[in-house]
């Protein structure tokens, strides 16, 4: 009969590589945690999405309306425009939030694409930027070639088509 070890016994080496696996990812885990709290401290709670930043700009720009004393009514319709203000923010905050809840992707979509438009727009006024401070607003004369004579100097000859 032949003594094997059996199966069963684990290397000495075995459980420490396990414990090291577990308190790298630990420790991972520690950082990552004590970095996003740093950060929240630092710049304040993270934005939501689109769609809860948008109620809380509807319900800020709706307190601020319900709140808002006219100037321009006067004392005689006063506490009447108010009431009216009220009721007309209410009803609107009654027409944007079940849209906001029943979509709340479309608003991300929507906050993305912004986004693009944005970064394309910056993109075309900083050409247009380079452009006038170079000297030249015209794009057409940017792309020609500078080695390029003009017309007339060449062999071709010009054909009126008129």
């Amino acid at each position: 009969m032949s003594e094997e070890p059996p199966a069963s016994d684990p290397s000495p080496e075995e459980p420490a590589k396990a414990t090291d696996a577990d308190a790298w990812a630990t420790a991972a885990a520690e950082d990552l945690a004590a970095e996003q709290a740093r950060r929240r401290a630092e710049h304040g709670p993270p934005p939501g999405s689109a769609a809860e930043e948008l109620k809380k700009l509807v319900d800020t720009v709706a307190d601020k309306l319900a709140g808002l004393q006219s100037p321009l009514l006067g004392g005689l319709a006063g506490p009447a425009a108010q009431q009216v203000v009220r009721q007309v923010v209410q009803q609107a905050k009654a027409a944007v939030e079940p849209v906001i809840d029943r979509n709340p992707d479309v608003f991300d979509h929507l906050a993305a694409a912004g986004g693009e438009l944005l970064a394309a727009y910056r993109s075309a006024v900083q050409a247009q930027e380079r452009r006038w401070t170079a000297g030249t607003a015209d794009p057409a004369r940017d792309r020609k070639d500078p080695r390029d004579p003009g017309e007339g100097t060449g062999p071709g000859e010009r054909i009126d088509l008129d």
